[in-house]
């Protein structure tokens, strides 16, 4: 298992079930992982003291899912060295495209990864996040290479089964 953790934060309760590909991704690839609700907005204070002490607890990679503004992930950025990915969550009138747009629009300077918006995003970040812990963990890298082996087995798989 990396040494490094990864800490997952999302803006409210609500995200829990659209984060759950992330969730479950991190525990395939056994890494150490903690989740977290907290709002850039109503509790800014808070978002701003992990962030800056995330290094220190042992965290490598945040992970962090807003929907609306999206601000959780550049305020996360501004606030610690550590990378960022943020994933634009579904919600509203707007099916996510606002918190697309909030997530690619960090000023220069501020850096954000933004990956897809939806459960493809949230699988995604995961990976992401897995890459980077990999460039310093040759277990964690291993295990990243047997994920995509099975991930194209099972493409592979579906479509032998679609052709019988």
């Amino acid at each position: 298992m990396t040494s490094k953790k990864v800490a997952v934060l999302m803006g409210s309760k609500s995200d829990l079930p659209k984060l759950q590909n992330c969730l479950d991704c991190l525990a395939k690839l056994e890494i150490k992982h903690e989740v977290r609700i907290m709002s850039a907005h109503r509790t800014p204070e808070i978002v701003a003291e992990f962030a800056a002490t995330a290094a220190d607890k042992g965290f490598g990679v945040i992970i962090a899912a807003a929907g609306g503004a999206a601000h959780l992930a550049g305020v996360v950025a501004a606030h610690s060295l550590l990378p960022v990915i943020g994933i634009p969550v579904e919600n509203g009138a707007f099916k996510g495209l606002d918190a697309l747009l909030s997530t690619v629009q960090m000023p220069g300077g501020i850096a954000v990864a933004c990956v897809g918006v939806g459960s493809g995003g949230a699988t995604n970040a995961a990976l992401l996040a897995a890459q980077m812990l990999a460039l310093h963990d040759s277990d964690l890298a291993n295990r990243l290479a047997e994920d995509r082996r099975q991930r194209r087995a099972k493409v592979i798989a579906d479509d032998q089964e679609l052709q019988l």
